[in-house]
């Protein structure tokens, strides 16, 4: 009888094994991007760098989105919202039947309401919030923007509905909701973490709304995130999600080629040669990105602090030269003014200047008709508008060496980088910004108003200041652009940056993977993207 049991065991096993093959080769895929930098934190309101927001904007959402591939805004946690005629006065809707996510350090009672905006704005505008005392925060993009000085009321209708009252109008209000910082919080998951203690949870175990949730974090490793099964919108077709963390460029196109990863962070421009050439695996994608990198002057101490100090070395640089090494592919354009050319309000009537005889004489108009030293920091991670930091310091080093100018190169870890930047310890550092509305005051509020320069260390010029303003508070659009053009003017004068480059952005990704676009300023949105 035994013989007859196995055979019938066996002859079951065969049946049943193109059911289990058939299982396994219908399973999701797993999703892998290869990033270029660690996250910071899982708090969206205290970071701004874009890989940061990157991973924080698959868990996170704010009241209204930018579309994908695009800079229009549509709904998200609100579906709808009204302004004032004297745009001082917003009033949103909220949506119904939002969740947050259930993790094993929280497990949601009620959907989302208002009691989450004020939560999540209250941060913001008042330093005497019950969670900002239990966990003191740096909340970077909002006070770049001047929020708490900018809105003067923030009300709860009823469950459904908020509304905002300004000091002055803003025409560009609504965008900033669908800033990376704008992440709605849990105001239930605040009040759990205060009662227990851990305020600081917030930054390391993040609840949002979004289509993907926190699973782990591998400092400087791997980020794992799995899909929201309580989601508002359409169930992910991707189940698991998977930041890995690699420094060198050239590791990250070696194992999109390996197949370790589907989609990397954006290219260097000596890069896109290497993945054109695996054209029937790999796709390209391609686009003219709102950003800029630029090298920012400590406003504060000596010698940049002095205009004509700043004018010479700015003159002093060979854009040309640092082009043809840093960008051979044709497709970075010399950044001029402190936006791209495609944004309105941008002024052609100015012009960068490399005049290395005149840049002599100004340090000598200076005071430093023996040159100076200087520290010149270097960009540790690469970007599309500067792919190689050190390489750019180099030849700028080399450039300012004939004024007599004698530059140190520095460069950290980029967290230490960036912390030590905010602090003011540089003379010279590598920056960049990319922008995410299409309107110039996304680049000049949270770069160049005087909301920035707490410490003295950035610029904040009061005619420029005026001019901004003035600009944010009108709905005439001919009136804007000729602010903006006025604004630039004095930014051209001052000085305050060395305006670098703007960049065509490349992100290269696996023949299989769907409904992935690009937005406007190089990140990534992975809600409803998946592997075939």
């Amino acid at each position: 009888m035994r013989p007859a049991l196995s055979l019938s065991l066996a002859a079951w096993l065969l049946a049943a094994l193109p059911v289990v093959q058939a299982a396994d080769a219908a399973a999701p895929k797993p999703l892998v991007y290869c990033t270029d930098a660690s996250p910071e934190g899982f708090d969206p309101g205290l970071w701004d760098s874009a890989s940061t927001n990157n991973v924080n904007n698959q868990m996170f959402q704010g009241l209204v989105r930018f579309e994908r591939g695009g800079t229009a805004l549509q709904p998200a946690l609100a579906t709808a919202w009204t302004i004032s005629p004297d745009a001082r006065v917003f009033t949103f809707t909220l949506r119904e039947h939002v969740r947050f996510h259930t993790r094993p350090w929280f497990t949601p009672t009620r959907p989302m309401n208002a009691d989450d905006v004020l939560f999540t704005f209250g941060r913001f505008l008042d330093r005497e919030h019950p969670f900002n005392k239990a966990f003191p925060a740096n909340f970077i993009y909002p006070q770049n923007l001047g929020l708490a000085k900018a809105i003067t009321k923030m009300e709860k209708l009823d469950d459904r509905t908020v509304r905002f009252t300004l000091a002055q109008p803003n025409v560009t209000f609504v965008t900033w909701f669908a800033m990376a910082f704008a992440g709605i919080q849990s105001a239930e998951y605040g009040a759990q973490l205060l009662r227990e203690g851990k305020a600081a949870q917030i930054n390391r175990l993040p609840i949002g709304t979004g289509p993907y949730r926190f699973r782990s974090y591998a400092k400087d490793d791997v980020v794992r995130m799995e899909a929201n099964p309580d989601y508002w919108g359409e169930p992910q077709k991707t189940q698991k999600l998977i930041f890995t963390i690699s420094r060198e460029a050239a590791v990250r196109v070696q194992k999109l080629l390996a197949g370790e990863c589907q989609i990397t962070s954006p290219l260097r421009d000596i890069d896109v040669g290497a993945i054109d050439r695996h054209r029937e695996r790999i796709r390209l994608e391609k686009i003219q990105a709102l950003n800029i990198s630029y090298l920012s002057f400590n406003l504060r101490k000596p010698p940049t602090d002095n205009r004509l100090v700043r004018e010479a070395l700015d003159i002093a640089v060979d854009r040309d030269a640092i082009f043809r090494a840093l960008f051979p592919r044709g497709d970075a354009m010399q950044a001029v003014n402190p936006f791209p050319p495609a944004i309105p309000g941008y002024n052609r009537t100015l012009k960068n200047e490399y005049d290395p005889k005149r840049a002599k004489a100004l340090l000598r108009q200076a005071g430093f008709p023996d040159g100076l030293d200087i520290d010149l920091w270097a960009l540790p991670v690469t970007r599309p508008t500067n792919p190689n930091g050190q390489l750019m310091a180099q030849l700028i080093q080399q450039d300012w060496a004939r004024i007599g100018v004698r530059a140190q190169i520095r460069t950290y870890e980029w967290g230490e980088y960036l912390k030590r930047a905010n602090a003011g310890e540089h003379s010279v550092y590598m920056s960049g910004w990319s922008g995410e509305s299409g309107d110039a005051d996304d680049f000049l509020t949270p770069n160049l108003s005087c909301a920035t320069n707490k410490s003295g260390v950035k610029f904040c010029n009061p005619e420029f200041e005026r001019l901004i303003d003035a600009a944010r508070a009108t709905p005439d659009q001919a009136r804007r652009i000729a602010l903006y053009e006025q604004a630039q003017v004095i930014f051209k004068r001052e000085r305050p940056w060395i305006t670098m480059a703007h960049s065509t952005v490349y992100i290269p990704t696996s023949k299989d993977l769907r409904g992935f676009r690009m937005q406007p300023n190089g990140g990534v949105v992975f809600e409803n993207v998946y592997r075939e």
